[in-house]
């Protein structure tokens, strides 16, 4: 299960690019659901548009074509779709009633999942297309223009066909990508996401990324050198490497050797201006000795490792198709802080899961103390159709998974809750990103991806300072910049 990412939701996706001679000068909305993979995908889209003219709008009111990035792993998650597709529908008659067109997409793994269903249940919608798909957006717009009928029927312009693209296509979409420019990668910040990995071949049965993002692929090794080059050049001094299963990366280099993601890990490491490393999502079994290595010895990899463990039960795991006992995860945890003694762990965890007895919770409660995880992503199982999973006979009632994931998150917020307070005091390398809510503060990213509020100049933004950690603020810390005199107000 991808890792979530608060925040980005809604994101509007920035976008510079010249007029181009196939369009008028239009504009667009894009908003994304769901993990990271789901964020570069629409930084991506943004760029593949930028050649056919179109401007980033601050909203959808304002826009020609809305895209909706979706995600398709919970089931709630689907929902928001179709509810925004219903505000949109109001929006599109809005618009048109002013004589301004507005194309309506949607994207991502919901519309892989459920492209004829989109289209029966949201007629508002022109375009639906897959995660696999997206580069042949200027082509998907373009079939949609050419089913235009101006002609009216008794007063009425008829519908225009509708574009439905969910095969997953032959060719590589990353070979058809634009690169993104260095104006655009610049407004979207310091850190940056690229992802290396596609798909997965571990068929959880929870898990309908095998049937969203198809086999796992990796992206040749110079491919993403070059895009990295791109990034670090517009400014970005932290990459976060993305895939549904990212440590089986098995990418090509130039010589023709297949390379892994250790190996990739220390390629990008040559960067001069790159100075962090993150990647993410893993599989425990194709966590290898190298990558273990890599931790120890690659200095721009961060200390902080999403590892995904889902359950502490094994016949549960079993049942998941995890292909790893219990006793298995905790051993490879132990391995890789043996190389990384400062390494912090987080993870994914399922309460509820079909056939989940007490005593299956219990041993996820077990190796959660265990463990002893920085931070943590938990919820409850939820059917996704064509899971097979989905179809077990001995689903968990909803008060039941309710009750659970109450009891789980409240020791894991308690363990994340410790892991912060032992930070307090100690000297930290701070990658400052953004302005704070409050006058003359700036935030930054630990190495352990807690933000960081400090009293210091926005001048720091885009740079590495050593902060002291002098106190914890919810989910965030408080510090002062080493060797600067105690700020006046500390409040994050």
């Amino acid at each position: 299960m991808p890792l979530s990412l608060p925040g980005r939701f809604g994101l509007a996706v920035p976008h510079e690019g010249k007029r181009a001679a196939v369009t008028d000068k239009k504009s667009v909305f894009i908003k994304t659901y769901g993990c990271q993979m789901n964020v570069y995908d629409s930084d991506r889209m943004s760029d593949t548009l930028m050649p056919l003219g179109y401007a980033t709008a601050d909203s959808a009111e304002n826009a020609d074509l809305v895209i909706l990035n979706t995600c398709h792993i919970r089931e709630k998650a689907a929902e928001k779709v179709y509810s925004e597709l219903g505000r949109l529908r109001v929006l599109k008659a809005a618009r048109a009633a002013e004589g301004r067109e507005t194309l309506v997409a949607v994207a991502g793994c919901v519309a892989q999942a459920e492209g004829e269903e989109i289209i029966a249940r949201a007629p508002v919608v022109d375009m639906v297309f897959g995660p696999q798909t997206y580069h042949r957006l200027p082509e998907l717009i373009e079939r949609v223009r050419a089913g235009e009928r101006p002609t009216a029927t008794q007063g009425k312009a008829p519908a225009r066909p509708k574009v439905v693209e969910t095969e997953f296509p032959a060719e590589d979409k990353f070979d058809h990508l634009a690169a993104p420019s260095e104006k655009a990668v610049r407004s979207r910040g310091v850190t940056a996401f690229l992802t290396v990995q596609e798909g997965c071949d571990k068929f959880c049965t929870f898990c309908v990324v095998p049937y969203t993002r198809g086999s796992e692929a990796s992206r040749p090794v110079e491919k993403i050198v070059e895009e990295a080059e791109t990034l670090v050049a517009a400014g970005v001094r932290e990459i976060t490497l993305l895939g549904q299963n990212v440590n089986a990366y098995h990418g090509v280099d130039a010589g023709g050797r297949t390379v892994g993601l250790a190996g990739l890990l220390a390629r990008l490491s040559e960067l001069p201006r790159l100075a962090r490393i993150r990647y993410t999502t893993s599989h425990p079994r194709d966590l290898d000795e190298a990558l273990v290595a890599a931790h120890a010895g690659n200095s721009k990899l961060m200390p902080y490792l999403h590892l995904p463990v889902q359950s502490g039960s094994d016949r549960i795991l079993q049942a998941m198709n995890r292909r790893h006992t219990a006793a298995e995860y905790v051993a490879l945890i132990d391995r890789i802080r043996a190389a990384r003694p400062d390494m912090a762990i987080s993870g994914d965890f399922i309460v509820g899961f079909p056939g989940e007895t007490e005593e299956d919770f219990a041993a996820t409660m077990d190796i959660v103390r265990t463990v002893d995880y920085a931070a943590c992503f938990s919820f409850k199982y939820s059917p996704r159709p064509g899971t097979p999973a989905a179809a077990l006979a001995d689903q968990v009632p909803e008060a039941v998974k309710s009750e659970r994931l109450q009891r789980l998150q409240a020791l894991l917020e308690e363990q994340q809750k410790v892991f912060a307070e032992r930070l307090v005091g100690r000297t930290l390398p701070v990658l400052f990103d953004k302005p704070g809510r409050l006058p003359g503060q700036i935030v930054g990213r630990s190495p352990y991806l807690q933000p960081v509020a400090v009293m210091a100049p926005s001048s720091l933004i885009g740079e590495i300072a050593e902060v002291t950690i002098e106190a914890t603020g919810g989910h965030s810390l408080i510090g002062r910049l080493e060797g600067e005199p105690m700020p006046a107000r500390r409040s994050a």
